[in-house]
């Protein structure tokens, strides 16, 4: 990272993070055609995961590479400059990374994935039935490097507050 003094080497700060957040963009590639769809998810501390319909066009992208990127960010906010348009900035934490993606296809894999997307978005158990399973499918991606950025103002927050660590991913 060209930026260190924006680096988030804390790994709980960076699942924070990641679980404050209610979309995660996914980065995908075919011939060399870029694509990024925003999608819910589920985070278990060391893999993602997400589900879609039967077809469609992110699915074509994701058959012709399983390899990933994915950001997350939150908080973000202008900060304007009265008197100098060249001192704008935003405030803000996101988190990059890279992955692999395989199907979850075994009945129970897919209820698991899919439980954990419902986590992200609120407390309970749930039950699927047949005919709904039957009408999706689960993807996971496992998580091979992730890292954090935020704006100074954010870190400055974070040591005030006395929460800053620096903890190695």
């Amino acid at each position: 990272m060209r930026r260190k003094d924006k680096e988030i080497t804390d790994r709980e700060l960076i699942d924070r993070i990641i679980t404050g957040c209610q979309v995660v963009r996914l980065g995908l590639a075919q011939d060399n055609i870029p694509y990024i769809v925003p999608v819910s998810f589920g985070y278990d501390g060391s893999a993602l995961y997400f589900h879609t319909a039967l077809t469609g066009r992110k699915l074509e992208f994701m058959a012709a590479n399983p390899g990933v990127c994915f950001e997350f960010e939150q908080g973000v906010t202008l900060v304007s400059h009265e008197s100098n348009p060249c001192n704008w900035t935003f405030s803000y934490q996101c988190v990059m990374g890279y992955g692999t993606l395989s199907e979850l296809v075994a009945l129970n894999e897919k209820t698991a994935g899919l439980l954990q997307v419902m986590r992200q978005y609120g407390p309970g158990e749930w039950g699927f039935s047949n005919e709904s399973m039957d009408g999706i499918r689960v993807w996971k991606i496992a998580i091979e490097s992730i890292t954090g950025k935020q704006s100074k103002d954010k870190f400055l927050a974070l040591v005030g507050c006395g929460e800053a660590r620096t903890a190695s991913l």
